[in-house]
This record gives C-alpha cells, structure tokens and sequence, in this order.
C-alpha cells in the first residue's frame, strides 16, 4: 500500500491509497471464500464453487466491490497510522480507479484551539434597576390578563374583540377563510395582514365589507409576498374589555399571600427584579464568552458543524412533531427547501461549534471538574419535575450517554461561571488549587 499526504487545509488531510495488486488478491479471495457462502449456484453446494464460476456468476464487478468494503476500513486505518494522524470522525472515502486500486481520503482532524489571553477580560455587568413605571405597566398587564369582555351595540373600535366571518384570496387562490374568528383589533397588528385591524375599525354588528390590502414584499408566506389579497369580512359581534379596578379586592384575587395593593406593588417588583437579574446575568455570561471566544483562534472540520447542524434540525423537527407538524409541513408553509434551512444554520452552527470548543479548552487550562456527585444532584433536581414515569426517567438520565451529556452541561455551566469570576476581578483564594475553587 502506498500513501500519499496530498494537502491539509480546513482542519482535514487529504489522502491518495494506492493498494498493491497482492493486497486486492488476497482481499479478493476473502470475497470469494464469504460469498460462496451466501450465493446459490446452480449445480454448487454453498461454499463449494470455483472461485472461476463464482467470478463468472456474480461478475467481477460485484466481488471486488465487496471486497474493497471490506478492506476499506483496514486500509484506512493503516494509512492513518502510518501517517500518524489523529482523527475525530469517520472520513470521506473515494473510489478513483480499479486498475490499480486508487482510493481518495478526506480526514477529519482534531480541533486546534488557541485561547486568547481570556484572564485579560474584564467587564462589569449592567446595573439592575426596577422603576414605579415598570410596576405599574406590570400591574396594568395584570388588570388586562383579568379582564372580562362584554358586548357592545356600537362601531368597532382598537382594542375590541370582534368576531367575524372572513374570506380572502390572492390572485385567486385561497389566502385566509373561517367563520366565527375571534380577533384583538390592534392598531399595531400585522396579521393576517398590515393594515388589516384598521380597515374593521368603524364597521357595525352585521355589517360586510370588502377591501384590498398590499401584502409586503417580506410576509412570512413567500407565495403571497408583494401580492394583493382581497376580503370580505361580515362582523357578527363586538366585545369590549371590562378592566377591573386597582384596589386590594383586585390584589386579594392574585394570591393568598397578597392581601392588599401595597403587598402586590411588593410581590411585582421583586419578581421584575428577579427576572431582570436573571436577564443581566445571561446578558453579561454572553458578552464575556464572546469576548473570550474572539481573541481565541479555532479551527475545525466541517464535519463538526454538519453535525450541529443536523443536531438543529432534529431538535426543531421534534418541536414542531411536539406541536403536531412535521418539518416538510413547515418548509413548505415557509416556501423553503431542507438545503435552504441547513444554509441558513450554517452560522449559527459554526458560532455554537467554535464557542463549545473555546468553553471546552478554558476548561481544561483553569481545571473546571464535574463529580459523579454533581451529576446525581443535577438528576434529583431533574426528577422533582417530573409528573409521572418517574423511575423510567430516573433510568434514562442515568444511563451512561444521559450522563454524559449531563456532565457536559455541568462543565460548560461551571466554565462560564469560572470566566464571570474572572471577568469581574474575582481572584481565587490563595494555597486552593483551581479545580477546588472551579467547582461550585
């Protein structure tokens, strides 16, 4: 066997095979020893015809395929060896000639990650502060989610609920129809079309009225973008909501802990506080990482990020199963092609790709650990959730590839936090050695 390193570029080798003419003999006669076993010749018992009349029956087509896929994976093997390289995935393999034997190879390669100077960064998050005006706008969203809606003998006005029969085409063909639709009239609503709940302001109980509306060149069904759709819509009733009044009868309602105004202003400002800390610090984790990952430098193979891609895909496919639609059922409603989605991935694939290496390497050089322990905790609290099958949930998570998937959860989780200490100046205490201060 002859191997040739032809180039190395984007984090795979390419490779020219050659097999010497006594390798693909002897692979040929470990064919022809394997398919007489399996083939049925006229006249032959299994595994008793001429390796002649086995040639003669399947062709030498079909045995020196089935030889080389068999050969292939110890080809390959050697080959990787003898030019001592160090792959992370099974390679792309290609079939040149048979006269001699050419094979071409596409290997994969480890991940090179150099960290930049990740110490260096250093960033404060930013201040949490909850005002009485996002108190209020909360409390009001609160009147809203409790308010009661009661018909109205007059025109439809924004903020009413109408309901109303609707028909609609765009050059023909069927853009929106349904009887009975309940609908918010807001001024700012773009569905099913921009301009839509204005055109029902003014219109009475009873009443039909047709209209056209432009469609804009970006609407979500690319079929109908840029295209006039025309409606008929006939009201059959309007609702007008009812806000109940801010006293503590209003709060009392909310929770047996709240037993006035004042305690639900209290009970509302710490939630939008605790909610808004939340959202600084995943604001700030994102801003830190990021700056970490830019001064590093990562290269990868493709296939990395193939393989995040199709990860992406199989995770929205089962959300939209979850939702009782299939992933074609949604390309075709978005006008788009598999290829065109996995296209679309493609950065956002390679960003997750290059930062989980970067995370991954930081781990290593600051000693970030996960135990067994931690591991456990994290599927307790796991299991707290769960409703019923609980023990068929404990077995799943503790099978070996749930946890480790779990343990890389964990690890990524402490990385980050480990980059926020440093972020924010935080050092660790002297004499402790990193893997005890990286856990939490």
């Amino acid at each position: 066997m002859k191997v040739t390193r032809d180039k190395t570029e984007n984090s795979q080798v390419f490779l020219t095979i050659e097999l010497e003419p006594q390798e693909v003999e002897e692979a040929m006669a470990e064919s022809y020893k394997r398919l007489s076993k399996r083939a049925n010749i006229p006249g032959f018992r299994k595994g008793k015809a001429p390796p002649a009349i086995l040639e003669r029956y399947l062709g030498r087509d079909s045995v020196l395929e089935d030889a080389l896929n068999h050969q292939l994976p110890k080809v390959y093997e050697k080959a990787i060896e003898e030019q001592q390289i160090e792959a992370i995935a099974q390679p792309e393999i290609e079939l040149i000639q048979t006269e001699p034997v050419i094979f071409k190879a596409k290997v994969p390669l480890v991940p090179v990650v150099q960290l930049g100077n990740y110490q260096s960064v250093k960033m404060k998050p930013e201040p949490v502060k909850v005002t009485d005006v996002n108190v209020k706008e909360a409390i009001e969203q609160l009147r809203h989610q409790n308010a009661t809606w009661e018909s109205v003998d007059r025109a439809v006005e924004f903020g009413d609920l109408a309901i109303f029969n609707i028909e609609s085409q765009v050059d023909g063909a069927t853009f929106f129809n349904r009887e009975g639709v309940q609908y918010l009239v807001l001024q700012d609503s773009v569905s099913p079309a921009p301009g839509f709940a204005k055109e029902l302001t003014g219109m009475n109980k009873g009443e039909e009225k047709n209209f056209n509306i432009k469609l804009p060149e970006d609407y979500p069904r690319n079929e109908f973008a840029g295209k006039e759709a025309h409606f008929t819509v006939k009201i059959l009733e309007m609702k007008q909501e009812i806000l109940p009044e801010l006293n503590d009868e209003f709060a009392a309602q909310l929770g047996p802990e709240i037993k006035n105004m004042a305690a639900l202003k209290e009970e509302v400002s710490s939630n939008l506080k605790l909610r808004a800390e939340a959202k600084a610090r995943a604001d700030f984790e994102e801003k830190v990482v990021d700056a970490v990952v830019s001064s590093s430098q990562v290269e990868f193979p493709p296939v990395l990020m193939e393989t995040e891609i199709h990860r992406m895909l199989n995770e929205q496919a089962r959300q939209f199963e979850r939702q009782g639609v299939n992933l074609e059922e949604y390309l075709k409603s978005i006008n788009k092609t598999e290829a065109e989605l996995h296209e679309e991935l493609h950065p956002v694939a390679t960003k997750r790709v290059t930062q989980s290496l970067v995370l991954g390497k930081v781990a290593e050089a600051e000693e970030v650990e996960v135990s067994d322990k931690e591991i456990d905790e994290e599927i307790e609290t796991m299991l707290k959730n769960a409703t019923d099958k609980k023990d068929e949930l404990q077995r799943a998570l503790n099978a070996p590839p749930s946890r480790g998937s779990i343990r890389q959860i964990l690890l990524t989780r402490k990385t980050v936090d480990r980059l926020v200490e440093i972020a924010g100046n935080k050092k660790r205490e002297k004499g402790k050695p990193k893997k005890e201060v990286a856990k939490k």
